[in-house]
């Protein structure tokens, strides 16, 4: 919860590959104080059934820069191991890789007594990002 000396963040990735929410992906978040300060991890969280991270921690004080971290490789790669369990490798993998983006990097600007809902729309081979609501 934001509040007037702070603001706050929640996320959700829809799986757009399957159009369902993409659940147990691992968010890792970060905050920095100016564009020249170093990053301080807060902590992370995985999002749920309905692809949504509850649980991420509180913003300090200060933060000017917020950083949210998805691993989007183990994701695929359960997903792929519980959809390939008696069928060949998918042949668009690359280098045995189920996924061409392992990890999906979002950084973003912020400001005191505002939220940010940063959804994500994840495929195994691209994402788009925007400020929801």
């Amino acid at each position: 919860m934001s509040t007037s000396t702070t603001a706050s963040v929640s996320t959700h990735i829809l799986d757009t590959s399957v159009g369902r929410p993409a659940e147990g992906v691992a968010v890792r978040l970060a905050a920095r104080s100016g564009a020249d300060a170093d990053w301080q991890a807060l902590g992370g969280s995985a999002t749920d059934a309905d692809g949504r991270c509850k649980d991420l921690p509180a913003l300090p004080e200060g933060t000017t820069h917020v950083r949210l971290d998805f691993d989007t490789e183990t994701y695929f790669a359960k997903k792929q191991a519980a959809a390939q369990q008696d069928a060949p490798a998918l042949r668009d993998s690359e280098n045995g890789r189920p996924v061409f983006f392992p990890e999906v990097t979002i950084t973003f600007a912020v400001v005191p007594g505002e939220h940010y809902h940063v959804p994500l729309l994840l495929n195994p081979f691209g994402y788009s990002v925007y400020r929801g609501s």
